[in-house]
């Protein structure tokens, strides 16, 4: 059959038809009053079954399972039973998607950085430590993670860790207001320190109160002495506002984050340095001009 505005029409009016016999026949049952009117309706509808048999099979596969189901209720218990199963595999597959998604991404940050990481999951979030903000991830000591390592994903750093048990780390996350870290602009390695603000940007003060900067710029860590708390190199974020403080010995700006705090799922754990600074190799290409 040829694929016609008429050959479409009669495809859905089967369609629709099919599954209004469904129901009545569900609840008819042995006696349904539909058993002779299918024979009928069989030898009528012949000449266009060859013509549309792939669409509508599933149509016919499923009214013979529902009549090979026993009970009415039965057969809905079933279906219900399949959909909720069907919903899990693609829940399933979906999160695997991910998984798979943020490893290939943390895996790209850490081989830029030369960072040596050990990916872990957030398995809990709280006030664990009595900070605001922070997270519990499934490596421990047992895993060789000691506190202060820098903790990081794909987008750029999450911050650091505080306390470590066996087979669990608490992370201090970069938005907490007690987090600061050693910042350094991508265009002019201008420096500073940057303290997180809840869900707000972060705030940076830069220490040269003349410095040039402007909304767009990135920022990355500068490292700390020993690469603890913190490796050079992570992605930080975008500056999003230059406060206006003439006169002032430092400069201060809105900083937000690369890293989506609230939805963390897969982290690293760096558990060895770069062997040098990395700077900005970690950053990924700016966006061609126009």
């Amino acid at each position: 059959m040829k694929d016609t505005r008429e050959s479409r029409l009669l495809l859905v009016l089967l369609v629709a038809v099919a599954f209004a016999l469904i129901t009545v026949d569900i609840r008819g049952g042995d006696d349904s009053p539909l058993n002779g009117a299918r024979d009928a309706t069989a030898s009528v509808l012949g000449p266009v079954e060859s013509g549309v048999s792939g669409a509508v099979q599933p149509v016919a596969d499923a009214l013979r399972s529902l009549r090979e189901s026993g009970t009415s209720g039965d057969r809905i218990r079933a279906l219900e039973q399949q959909n909720v199963a069907l919903k899990q595999q693609v829940s399933s597959s979906d999160l695997v998607d991910n998984r798979s998604t943020q490893l290939t991404r943390l895996l790209g940050a850490a081989g830029a950085g030369q960072y040596t990481v050990k990916s872990a999951e957030v398995v809990a979030i709280g006030a664990a430590q009595g900070f605001s903000w922070t997270v519990t991830i499934d490596i421990g000591s047992d895993d060789g993670i000691q506190r202060d390592m820098t903790v990081i994903n794909g987008d750029g750093l999450v911050g650091r860790v505080t306390t470590v048990g066996p087979d669990t780390s608490t992370v201090l996350l970069a938005s907490d207001p007690e987090f600061s870290v050693g910042t350094r602009l991508e265009d002019n390695g201008e420096v500073g320190f940057a303290t997180g603000q809840g869900n707000g940007p972060m705030r940076v003060e830069l220490l040269n109160g003349q410095a040039e900067v402007k909304p767009g710029d990135r920022m990355v860590t500068f490292g700390s002495q020993g690469d603890r708390p913190f490796v050079p190199g992570v992605p930080i974020g975008k500056v999003s506002k230059v406060e206006n403080t003439p006169g002032q010995l430092t400069r201060t700006v809105l900083v937000q984050p690369y890293v989506h705090f609230t939805t963390l799922d897969l982290v690293g754990v760096v558990v060895e340095p770069p062997t040098g600074d990395p700077r900005y190799a970690v950053l990924p290409p700016k966006p061609a001009a126009h």
